[in-house]
């Protein structure tokens, strides 16, 4: 059982903060990842910094062009895992966009992810339709492809989606970029249901999740909430972003120091 397994499968509130690789500086990533694991967090994404950033609002675009200008690469990105996994052992999933992986070769990606100890994929631009053979070959390395589900993705994909990625997926909560505001709760119920009824797997919600009662009421509706953009933004221009981060995850977990 690999860790994002393991987490699963506990029924327990789960907080996944998103941090930018390289952001806000090139070896800010260990620190903000240790620290965010310290004081509570479930499971941590970590963004894999691209110029084309489809899925992303403002604030993750502008840490991933700053982590870009810092000069993070794939392979930096592995060197801090390696250092991350010497501290804690949190589930770690990184979230980024095909190309480069494409350009690095799936087997290459996929063996430094297990050598560094990476326990997750989250491809936001990889549709269903082209995913199977990439999948495939993470699940059989001991990765979990995590794949993403919308507001409008139909019942049978959502199953069909699920029983590729086979350990967890992603719904995003709204239908846009990260950091929009949320739609009615009502709305969001009855498509979260929906992701209930048809997935196999377990399933995150993230895009547009920004207090602790947004995370409250996400872990009562899916397995655990994802907080991005709120993050970034909290750091953004502090100078101490360690703690700044450490103290909003505890706010967010319902920790009062």
């Amino acid at each position: 059982m690999n860790r994002i397994q393991k987490l699963f499968s506990e029924p327990k509130e789960k907080l996944i903060p998103f941090l930018t690789a390289g952001y806000p500086e090139l070896d800010s990533t260990v620190e903000l990842v240790c620290n965010a694991a310290e004081v509570g967090a479930d499971m941590i994404e970590i963004g894999i910094p691209f110029s084309d950033p489809q899925a992303d609002g403002p604030i993750i675009q502008a840490s991933s062009q700053q982590a870009l200008d810092n000069g993070i690469t794939l392979k930096t990105i592995f060197e801090q895992v390696t250092e991350i996994r010497k501290r804690t052992d949190v589930p770690i999933a990184l979230m980024g966009y095909y190309n480069p992986i494409l350009k690095m070769g799936h087997e290459t990606f996929l063996d430094y992810c297990i050598s560094s100890g990476v326990d997750g994929l989250i491809l936001p631009d990889l549709p269903l339709e082209e995913a199977e053979p990439f999948c495939e070959l993470a699940k059989s390395k001991g990765a979990s492809p995590i794949l993403l589900v919308a507001p409008n993705t139909p019942n049978e994909r959502i199953r069909k989606i699920s029983e590729l990625a086979g350990d967890l997926i992603y719904a995003v909560s709204i239908l846009g970029i990260t950091g929009n505001d949320l739609a009615s709760k009502d709305a969001l119920q009855e498509y979260l249901n929906r992701v209930r009824e048809n997935s196999v797997t377990p399933f995150v919600v993230g895009f547009g999740i920004s207090t602790r009662d947004d995370v409250v009421w996400f872990n009562q509706h899916s397995d655990g909430a994802v907080v991005g953009s709120a993050i970034i933004k909290n750091m953004n221009g502090s100078s101490n972003p360690v703690e700044r981060t450490k103290s909003l995850i505890q706010g967010l977990k319902g920790i009062i120091s």
